[in-house]
């Protein structure tokens, strides 16, 4: 387990809240509608809080508290070979907006950042936004080259997909 003071495989952490992709780095922005409504907003904004969408996806998340917060250790496995060790950024709970955003640990097959934002709009529309930037961190990665960000892109889409499934029973 690595400690609480690991630094980030990075230097700018926190760039995700401001939208901003550093150079060197391969952005993402992918935007999905989840539905219309108060409970469809509650229930997402609570799903991407607590884990419950990326365990939807089938990925493995251990994480030290239950819900995002600044400084929790997460680690994302994909498949039984690849394990990601991360850390919560920085989170946002608003009237209209909640998420959080965690960046690479050593041991990241990826150096970067990356969001995961819940968005009530003024006309009651439920967004999820998924925003990156990352780079190859090992020799695998690095070897995926384009395929490894169409995994990436594919992967944000699928959050949206399985969220909006997650919140039709809350459909207004």
């Amino acid at each position: 387990m690595l400690s609480p003071d690991t630094p980030f495989s990075y230097e700018d952490v926190g760039a995700t809240r401001d939208g901003r992709c550093p150079p060197g780095f391969h952005p993402l922005h992918v935007r999905a509608r989840i539905g219309e409504g108060e409970a469809v907003f509650r229930t997402a904004a609570d799903a991407v809080m607590t884990w419950e969408m990326h365990r939807a996806l089938g990925v493995g998340i251990t994480a030290d508290a239950d819900k995002a917060a600044p400084g929790v250790h997460v680690t994302v496995a994909l498949g039984p070979l690849i394990k990601a060790p991360c850390r919560i950024v920085w989170t946002v709970e608003e009237y209209r907006r909640t998420g959080w955003a965690y960046g690479t640990l050593p041991g990241h097959p990826e150096c970067g950042e990356e969001s995961f934002i819940i968005e009530r709009t003024g006309d009651g529309t439920v967004w999820l936004t998924v925003t990156a930037f990352s780079r190859a961190a090992k020799w695998y990665a690095r070897a995926g080259g384009p395929a490894t960000r169409g995994l990436q892109h594919a992967y944000a889409r699928r959050c949206g997909a399985v969220l909006r499934k997650m919140c039709a029973p809350y459909e207004e």
